[in-house]
C-alpha cells in the first residue's frame, strides 16, 4: 500500500524537475549573448592597417593672452587685465588709505572720515525729509554727522570681532612678487582702534567743515 502511494508521488518529483532543468536551460540560452562564443574575427593576411597617429598643430605665431594669472602664477587667485595690471590703475590703488601701510592707521583713518563727511552733508540736505524747510542745512548736517557716529560703531564692532589684543598682523609680509615687507599694522586690534578713533574724528570734522562753508561763509553752493 505504501509502496504503491510512494510510486506516483515520486514520478510527480521527477517530472517537476524535469520542467524546473528544461525552464532554466531554455533561460540559460535566451540569456546567453549571441555572437560572443564564435570564433574571434581575424583580418586577411594580405591586408595591411594603416597606423593611425595623432600631431598637435603648433601655430607659428604665438598668440597674446590679454587676461593671464598674475605673475604667471594660477595658484595667487587674481588675474592681469589691461586695466588692472595698468600703471595709473597701480598708481592710484596704491595711493588709497587702505593700501598706503607707510602711513599710521590714524592718520589713515581721520583721511578716510574727512572725506566721508564732508560729502554726505549733500545728500541730506538736498533729499532729506526737512529738504523745503528753513532748517534743511542744520538737519543735513545732523544727520550726516548721526551717519558717521553709526558707521563708526559698525568699524568698532569688526574690529572687536575679527581681531584680538596682542595678536600679530594677519596681513600677507610679502608682495605678489615675493618681496618682504612690513605687515599692515591695520590689521591688528590696535591699528584698527586707531583707524575707528580717526574715522570718527574725521567724519565730524568734515561735517562740520561742511557746514561752515555752506551757511556761515554763505558760498555760493548748489546744494544749499
Amino acid at each position: 500500500m505504501t509502496m504503491a502511494a510512494a510510486s506516483p508521488m515520486a514520478s510527480q518529483l521527477k517530472s517537476s524537475l524535469a520542467s524546473v532543468s528544461s525552464s532554466s536551460s531554455s533561460i540559460r540560452r535566451l540569456m546567453a549573448p549571441k555572437g560572443l562564443s564564435g570564433s574571434p574575427l581575424r583580418l586577411s593576411p594580405g591586408r595591411k592597417v594603416a597606423p593611425f597617429t595623432v600631431k598637435a598643430i603648433q601655430s607659428e605665431k604665438p598668440t597674446f593672452q590679454v587676461i593671464q594669472p598674475i605673475n604667471g602664477d594660477p595658484f595667487i587667485g587674481s588675474l592681469e587685465t589691461p586695466i588692472t595690471s595698468s600703471p595709473l590703475i597701480a598708481w592710484y590703488l596704491s595711493n588709497l588709505p587702505a593700501y598706503r601701510t607707510a602711513v599710521s592707521p590714524l592718520l589713515r583713518g581721520v583721511e578716510v572720515g574727512l572725506a566721508h563727511g564732508f560729502l554726505l552733508v549733500g545728500p541730506f540736505v538736498k533729499a532729506g525729509p526737512l529738504r523745503n524747510t528753513e532748517i534743511a542745512g542744520p538737519a543735513g548736517s545732523l544727520a550726516a554727522a548721526g551717519l558717521v557716529v553709526i558707521l563708526s560703531i559698525c568699524l568698532t564692532m569688526y574690529g572687536i570681532a575679527s581681531f584680538k589684543e596682542g595678536d600679530p598682523s594677519t596681513a600677507p609680509s610679502l608682495t605678489l612678487t615675493g618681496r618682504k615687507k612690513e605687515p599692515d599694522q591695520l590689521q591688528t586690534s590696535d591699528g584698527w582702534a586707531k583707524f575707528t578713533g580717526g574715522f570718527f574724528f574725521g567724519g565730524i570734522s568734515g561735517v562740520i567743515w561742511a557746514y561752515y562753508l555752506l551757511y556761515v561763509l554763505n558760498l555760493p553752493y548748489f546744494v544749499k
